[in-house]
């Protein structure tokens, strides 16, 4: 089954996934000022673009809660909670090594697997906003910082590695021939013509 995708399904993926993209690449250059001083521009960036990313994954979240049907529904983003939706996402990953060992080319229709793996990003950005505002506003300079900012570190590299990966996957996919960038990002895929010869 392929989703639609309306316009602001579209708008917000791509809002987070810039916010994400610049929340990286940033962490590998702020540097926390000492003392008195004030923040160098990129620590002063990726604080402030993390608030940007806590608005946008609220909006995210409560998107997902009234948008039409015809989406991806929240119990398909966190299907962990549901018999049947741990059954799909279960049923979507051994279906494929099935059909490899019986020689067959594996289906790229895996919509529970897929879904799940986009709730899983999205709780893990999330996480990773709620716990950098949480220490910026909260916990900065408190006993707690240090636990809150190793929390966050520790939720950035398994950002990092998802990130990766979900590339890696809608790259093959898109070799494949599924157009997964078009159908996410800028339009439909445009249906192929299909030439029927004459009957002779």
């Amino acid at each position: 089954m392929s989703l639609v995708r309306s316009h602001a399904t579209r708008a917000l993926h791509l809002t987070v996934l810039l916010v994400v993209l610049h929340q990286l690449g940033s962490s590998l250059f702020a540097e926390r000022p000492l003392p008195g001083e004030a923040p160098e521009r990129p620590l002063f960036l990726h604080e402030w673009i993390g608030v940007v990313g806590v608005g946008a994954l609220t909006l995210f979240w409560l998107w997902v809660l009234v948008r039409n049907r015809a989406e991806t529904p929240l119990v398909r983003l966190v299907p962990w909670f549901s018999r049947e939706g741990r059954a799909a996402v279960i049923a979507d990953v051994v279906g494929p090594v099935r059909q490899i060992l019986a020689g067959r080319t594996p289906s790229l229709r895996l919509d529970a697997l897929a879904s799940a793996v986009h709730g899983l990003g999205l709780s893990l950005a999330s996480f990773l906003a709620l716990s950098g505002a949480a220490w910026y506003f909260v916990f900065n300079g408190t006993s707690y910082g240090r636990t809150v900012m190793g929390l966050h570190s520790l939720a950035g590299n398994l950002m990092w590695a998802y990130v990766i990966g979900h590339a890696l996957m809608a790259l093959a996919h898109q070799l494949w021939g599924d157009p997964v960038f078009a159908r996410m990002f800028w339009r439909r895929p445009a249906r192929r013509r299909v030439s029927i010869a004459p009957a002779e």
